[in-house]
């Protein structure tokens, strides 16, 4: 018979098909002082039998010998339970000597509750025990075989409730344990899901307030480097655009790193908050656009301008951002290169008023790897777009960009018109 191995066993048994929980490996001092009191027990019954003359007749070196067998069955009692809970009945209904390790032996195979394995060895205890009864009359003559099967019942009862209360005891602590343990494990989780999404708020964030700011300064000093035919006028004007567009974006990211290092200031401090960008504005990011020399074309119906402000916060934020990113990607990768910038109003198949944004730019011709030419922005963070997806998904819409069949690059969202 194979051992049962030290974890969380598993039985097919119908009546109990749930997670059987073994015990730990017991302390050198739990087994010692088990043993201890065992063994007293033992010489105790041993020592009370031998004087007893109802007990006159019975071999003493026999009884010895299946308590032996008892204390062996006792000893490997969780490494092979059933095992030693069978030669525990043997052993304990034919041996006084055996009847305290067998005790224990049978209360540790109850704490399994295992309830088969419990009804078969009830049957053999109760069975051998009127058998060694019927076999030696002259022992106990004066006790009815009835009167001992309820006896051994009764005791073994007693036997196997306790067992099976250190049982569920047992299981009660191990499912405690276990669900501290997957509870901390999902805190841990939580915790590091929240550090990994303000990682990527921040980061979004930054992006946001940064990416328009730097593409200009960045085009603008590119042209000063390669135009050396400028006039004086015109450098001083595009040094302007760049102090101006440094400067703020030095606000802007003290502005964000501020509320990021005491979230709580901005509602506590006296100053306003600056208001957040809506679509509304959008007029003035296309001035900006084409200020920087980009030639931006854009399409807004006059009802669909009218409406912009019922629009929420959140829809109203993510549609200016669109929109910006769409502009920055273009000064960044497509320098020169016209836009056209859409916003319009559609009925979704269900019924439901969406906002629409387009925006499209023809694709510049390819340059050899390496090569930068004097407009070219900063390199891709890798962000913009990705980001965008995310706060189109947020608001409950949806962001798709790439090359179409005419050669140009077209980003297109829609959001709820909310």
């Amino acid at each position: 018979m194979s051992p049962v191995p030290p974890a969380v066993a598993a039985t097919s048994d119908p009546e109990s098909r749930r997670a059987v929980f073994l015990p730990a490996p017991l302390t050198t001092w739990q087994e010692t002082w088990r043993w201890l009191v065992t063994v007293t027990a033992s010489l105790l019954l041993l020592v009370a039998g031998s004087t007893d003359a109802a007990f006159a007749g019975r071999s003493l070196g026999l009884d010895v010998l299946l308590g032996v067998v008892a204390f062996g069955a006792f000893a490997v009692r969780r490494r092979w339970p059933l095992l030693a809970g069978a030669v525990a009945c043997l052993a304990g209904s034919f041996s006084m000597t055996g009847v305290p390790p067998s005790l224990v032996v049978l209360m540790s195979v109850a704490t399994r509750r295992r309830w088969r394995e419990i009804a078969a060895l009830g049957v053999g205890w109760v069975s051998l025990s009127v058998v060694y009864d019927r076999m030696t009359p002259d022992m106990t003559p004066t006790v009815p075989w009835w009167a001992l099967m309820i006896v051994t019942l009764l005791v073994y009862g007693i036997v196997v409730a306790v067992g099976s209360y250190v049982g569920a005891r047992r299981e009660l602590v191990a499912t405690l344990r276990t669900r501290a343990e997957t509870a901390e494990r999902e805190q841990a989780a939580r915790v590091d899901q929240a550090r990994a999404e303000e990682r990527t708020r921040i980061a979004r964030e930054m992006h946001d307030v940064l990416a328009h700011r730097i593409s200009l300064v960045a085009m603008h000093s590119g042209a000063l480097a390669y135009r050396t035919d400028l006039g004086r006028e015109e450098t001083a004007q595009t040094a302007a655009i760049i102090r101006d567009n440094a400067n703020l974006a030095l606000k802007e990211l003290r502005e964000v790193l501020g509320v990021l290092r005491d979230p709580s200031a901005s509602s506590s401090s006296s100053a306003p908050e600056r208001p957040q960008p809506r679509l509304g504005d959008i007029h003035e990011l296309i001035t900006a656009a084409r200020s920087a020399g980009t030639t931006v074309a854009l399409d807004i119906p006059a009802e669909v301008e009218e409406a912009l402000p019922g629009l929420s916060g959140a829809v109203s934020r993510a549609a200016y951002r669109i929109v910006q990113e769409a502009l920055t990607n273009t000064r960044k990768h497509a320098p020169g290169m016209p836009v056209d910038v859409s916003v319009g109003r559609t009925t979704s198949p269900d019924g439901t008023d969406r906002l629409t944004i387009e925006v499209l730019n023809a694709l510049p011709a390819a340059r050899p790897s390496g090569k930068r030419g004097p407009n070219d922005g900063p390199p891709s963070s890798g962000l913009g777009l990705t980001g965008l997806a995310e706060r189109a998904s947020l608001a409950g819409g949806e962001l798709h960009h790439g090359p179409d069949r005419s050669g140009r690059y077209v980003v297109s969202a829609w959001l709820p018109w909310s």
